[in-house]
């Protein structure tokens, strides 16, 4: 596999949070040009074997997926594992333990836009957006209200909701860096930090961040993505060399009417970091 490969290693699909099946996903994917794809849906590994099927029929190349999120430095953060055995079961129960708070939170944002925003009902009315109420996230949230015309768009609702500060706002703690570095190693992946450039950190948390998750075994950090802009593309190449890690590229697709970048639609990896991919060559599917 080489190095400018059209590689799209970070979405997903209704299983989560996106509006896509996988099934239409591997398919998008395909007809994109995606030369190598992971479905990494949140905190969820329960449409890997669907996209694994879906992408060998489609003949694309696949490696296995998570976006895993973390509570680091009082913000979340979002590790990505990939080219893991999604059967195993440590892995597995520290995801559903990672979802296990999602519910809880989300009523607790529905009562808050309630009180302070006068909006009722929100969590009823998300509900129908995400198959499983352990899997409800803003995102959700954001759907509906558009839907019942608070909002014109989902970025408006995060400008004016469910953000820090905002009505709806409820912090959730998730795993720890360690858990979610540990499930994805222990299982046979490879650990990526998703889109560091989206981080509120000061330069001291983001280098602890970076210092921390290589002492714990992770290997790759999100250099390409749909929140980059080129001077990201060239800080993060940066943070490869100094802190020896490979680089990842993935467009972070929800949905056709949500997300900025499509399926595939990435520039190449800067040519002097290391692809993911090639610490992953025998873990590819089809």
């Amino acid at each position: 596999m080489t190095h400018l490969l059209n590689a799209d290693l970070h979405c997903h699909s209704v299983v989560s949070d996106g509006t896509l099946t996988p099934e239409v996903l591997a398919q998008r994917a395909k007809a994109n040009g995606v030369d190598l794809w992971s479905l990494t849906d949140h905190d969820e590994v329960g449409g890997q074997d669907r996209a694994i099927a879906a992408a060998q029929a489609a003949g694309l190349p696949y490696l296995t997926g998570a976006e895993i999120s973390v509570t680091f430095a009082g913000a979340t953060v979002h590790i990505v594992g990939l080219g893991f055995d999604h059967t195993d079961p440590a892995l597995i129960e520290g995801l559903r333990q990672t979802r296990g708070g999602r519910e809880q939170r989300a009523r607790e944002m529905s009562d808050d836009l309630a009180q302070r925003a006068g909006i009722p009902g929100v969590y009823e009315g998300a509900l129908k957006y995400v198959g499983n109420p352990e899997l409800i996230s803003r995102s959700h949230f954001a759907r509906y209200l558009v839907e019942i015309g608070v909002c014109q768009e989902t970025n408006e609702v995060f400008r004016k909701y469910i953000t820090e500060g905002k009505p709806g706002f409820v912090p959730h703690r998730w795993a720890t860096l360690r858990n979610a570095v540990g499930w994805i190693t222990g299982a046979g992946g490879v650990a990526v930090i998703a889109h560091p450039g989206r981080y509120p950190f000061t330069a001291n948390e983001e280098y602890a961040l970076f210092s921390e998750f290589k002492a714990l075994g992770g290997q790759g950090v999100e250099v390409v993505t749909g929140a980059h802009g080129p001077a990201d593309y060239v800080k993060y190449a940066d943070f490869c060399h100094e802190f020896d890690l490979v680089a990842s590229r993935g467009s972070d697709f929800h949905s056709p009417d949500e997300s900025h970048t499509d399926l595939g639609q990435l520039p190449d990896l800067p040519g002097r970091v290391t692809p993911v991919w090639s610490l992953l060559t025998d873990r590819v599917h089809g």
